[in-house]
């Protein structure tokens, strides 16, 4: 991937999974819709920064061919990411909610496991639509007189 589809890509995630959290931050947390949307915005933020670094180096370390990626290695790239997620995250949940470390620990890891289903249906999907869009593109270029 180019680095513009990489932003595409991640804004996309980035926005379905926006819908999601601020309606679980919203019903499952004192917080108001106006705290759950400002703090949902800004893991967003935090995810699409290190859902940027953390796909590029994945792809360096175990190859570009996103298509041929087995189930285990997907499951193995959603958990490192979201991981890496946890560290960055907690510190930001418990100063917006105002809850001890426990208490968002305990959050941010249902938060992790849906958010590793979620990442590893929507990569799998998008990695399929990808390729048929690209085949597509290559059929139709090939299939025009020249």
């Amino acid at each position: 991937m180019n680095t513009k589809e990489r932003i595409f890509h991640s804004v996309l995630f980035e926005a379905i999974a926006l819908v999601f959290v601020i309606t679980a931050a919203t019903v499952f947390t004192d917080a108001g819709a106006k705290s759950a949307t400002g703090l949902a915005v800004g893991l967003s933020l935090i995810a699409m920064c290190w859902n940027y670094i953390y796909n590029l180096g994945f792809d360096r370390i175990f190859g570009y061919n996103r298509i041929e990626r087995t189930f285990k290695m997907r499951i193995g790239h959603g958990l490192g990411f979201e991981l890496g997620m946890i560290f960055a995250t907690l510190p930001l949940m418990m100063w917006v909610l105002q809850l001890d470390f426990w208490t968002v620990f305990v959050m941010d890891i249902g938060v992790v496991i849906f958010f590793l289903v979620y990442a590893i249906v929507y990569n799998w999907c998008y990695d399929l639509l990808r390729e048929r869009i690209i085949c597509s593109k290559a059929e139709i270029s090939s299939a025009v007189p020249r």
